[in-house]
């Protein structure tokens, strides 16, 4: 389903409103996500979407991102390479497949890349499309001329995350800015890319920055809307970062406003599911409706097998989608 070309059915909640869900007294959780959970079972029924993540390119980042173990400020102990070797790619894709999953993310670092660079990557997907197998790229800022070529290889999804508000995001971010990001996505949309836009929570801001940050994804609609729980890396600016206010309440009630606010899009628990959300998977999966399974770039995450049986237990299905 094309979100962004549906009517627009989210709640006329004002920037008021959404502040107060924020601060939604613990003991009146419940009946927030049985709210949330209304809209998630109204547009996504019962289902569970699982993606996983190939990082296709690591490392030697120019931008000075805080959050990201890949910025050209972090020390972090990671493997760093241009590309990926295409074994590795291509099995990632038939796991995808062999698994019945919704959807290969492929993450590279980096936000801009030349002409030839999109055409091996379009190579790349051109094989991986041939398993029919639903595709989605983090990549950073594309020219239109590149956009269409990967548009031409089959590319269905682009990623391109907010990460946090306009006021905020010149404290993560010094290399380029917000109004960025946002043009770059409305040039993808114009040329017909899916998108999924999402943030990051607990690198400091308030919680009117997460509201600012979610009213302007609800102006984009964006297929997929992310959600990352910052998971602290050691050798990046936000490595000792304070996440005592990630409580799994807290949490919750940011993934609830995102399901009030979009509520047609993919609300995804990202980074963070395994940690905030340990043994609350059902009240997690009661609003959200889309999850990774075995990892996050740099950072591992739940095995395929461990994340089937947390969907089931739950009691929930996970989606059958790709080839």
């Amino acid at each position: 389903m094309n979100t962004a070309s549906c009517e627009k059915e989210a709640p006329s909640l004002s920037r008021d409103e959404a502040i107060a869900i924020l601060d939604t007294p613990d003991e009146e959780l419940g009946a927030l996500i049985d709210r949330a959970s209304s809209l998630r079972y109204k547009y996504k029924g019962n289902r569970v979407s699982i993606h996983i993540l190939t990082n296709a390119r690591s490392g030697n980042c120019s931008q000075d991102c805080a959050y990201c173990a890949q910025s050209c400020r972090s020390t972090a102990d990671i493997d760093k390479y241009k590309w990926v070797d295409e074994d590795k790619l291509y099995q990632d894709n038939d796991f995808v497949n062999d698994y019945h999953l919704s959807r290969h993310c492929i993450g590279l670092s980096g936000m801009k890349f030349t002409d030839k660079e999109i055409e091996e990557l379009a190579r790349r997907i051109r094989k991986m499309k041939e398993h029919g197998t639903h595709l989605c790229c983090s990549i950073g800022f594309l020219t239109e001329h590149q956009a269409k070529m990967l548009k031409e290889a089959g590319l269905d999804r682009i990623n391109h995350n907010l990460n946090s508000s306009r006021s905020f995001y010149h404290n993560i971010c010094s290399t380029h800015t917000f109004d960025q990001r946002v043009r770059n996505i409305h040039m993808l949309q114009g040329l017909g890319f899916e998108i999924c836009s999402g943030g990051i929570i607990g690198m400091g801001e308030s919680k009117e920055d997460v509201v600012d940050m979610l009213l302007e994804l609800r102006e984009i609609y964006p297929e997929a809307l992310p959600i990352n729980f910052l998971l602290p890396i050691k050798g990046t600016p936000l490595g000792n970062a304070d996440i005592s206010q990630l409580t799994t309440e807290y949490c919750m009630k940011v993934l609830c406003l995102a399901r009030l606010l979009v509520p047609k899009a993919d609300i995804r628990c990202a980074a963070g599911r395994e940690v905030y959300f340990k043994g609350e998977e059902k009240k997690l999966l009661s609003v959200v409706d889309s999850i990774f399974a075995s990892g996050y770039l740099t950072e591992g995450g739940q095995g395929i097998e461990d994340t089937l049986k947390t969907i089931t237990d739950a009691g929930f299905t996970y989606e059958i989608e790709s080839a």
